[in-house]
């Protein structure tokens, strides 16, 4: 019998996945792989802080199988909201997300998924904001005022603002 692959649901590669998601909600944002101003997942899943490219790293392909499988997450919205860079934003925080689209550019609450093309290549598909959003995550956002979202999200809203919003 063949040794399972890193894209092979397992027991352990499932508890890793739960681990991933526990992470993405307990910090609310984090960033998939990037460096930047939010944790990072792909340091999560190693267990270590990893210096350089993550693909050198011995676990890749296994941070890879718990990354992809934790980004399409129907908790987990992938996007670029911090710094541009691939971000997963958990669902607790999409009605706070939501509520300050305006103060957002929309390229970064757009929601980002790879497709895997027949050739084996990864095209990044965007699905506008707010095309990707739930009904009741509308109706949350709707309930919410711009204080509590604010106290939310209010950390990321710098690094998500368009340039000029920024210069204000």
């Amino acid at each position: 019998m063949a040794a399972p692959s890193a894209r092979d649901p397992t027991p352990s590669r499932d508890a890793e996945v739960e681990r991933a998601l526990a992470f993405i909600e307990t910090h609310g944002v984090v960033l998939a792989s990037a460096r930047g101003a939010a944790p990072r997942l792909i340091d999560a899943i190693a267990g270590e802080t990893i210096v350089g490219n993550w693909w050198s790293h011995p676990k890749a392909n296994a941070i890879y199988a718990v990354l992809e499988r934790a980004s399409g997450s129907p908790d987990v919205l992938p996007c670029r909201l911090v710094d541009g860079k691939v971000t997963l934003v958990h669902r607790r925080l999409w009605p706070a997300l939501v509520r300050l689209a305006d103060r957002i550019a929309p390229e970064r609450i757009a929601q980002v998924r790879n497709e895997h093309t027949a050739s084996g290549r990864h095209v990044a598909q965007h699905v506008p904001f707010p095309e990707w959003v739930p009904t009741d995550v509308s109706r949350a956002a709707a309930l919410l005022d711009d204080d509590a979202a604010v106290a939310a999200i209010g950390t990321w809203l710098r690094a998500a603002a368009p340039a000029a919003a920024r210069k204000r």
